[in-house]
């Protein structure tokens, strides 16, 4: 069944969102893309928050639109823990970091 993560992320302090961006184009986008369970992945740079949603302030949401979330969380945990330390290493502030799951609706 198809299922849809979402995650919201904040830089570090001083990282610069082109920074960040130019490796989410070069390195996560081509390896998360790969992976067989994976059918979108995209983010979005937030421009804009609503006011009074606890735990930010955020800097991107993260989309990833899968075909079988057990066989996606399996890809992750094999492919993707390198690029996890990484990300977490010289991008992202893993205490502003916020995941969950979604179905999608379709008309």
């Amino acid at each position: 069944m198809t299922a849809v993560r979402y995650v919201l992320v904040g830089l570090q302090l001083g990282v610069e969102p082109a920074a960040y961006e130019r490796f989410w184009r070069e390195v996560d986008y081509p390896l998360t893309t790969r992976l067989a369970s994976v059918a979108s992945y995209r983010i979005d740079r937030i421009t804009e928050a609503p006011r009074g949603l606890a735990g930010g302030p955020w800097d991107y949401l993260e989309r990833f639109e899968v075909t079988d979330r057990a066989a996606f969380q399996e890809e992750a945990a094999a492919a993707g823990k390198a690029l996890v330390e990484e990300l977490y290493g010289r991008f992202l502030d893993r205490s502003r970091t916020v995941a969950w799951w979604s179905e999608p609706v379709r008309p």
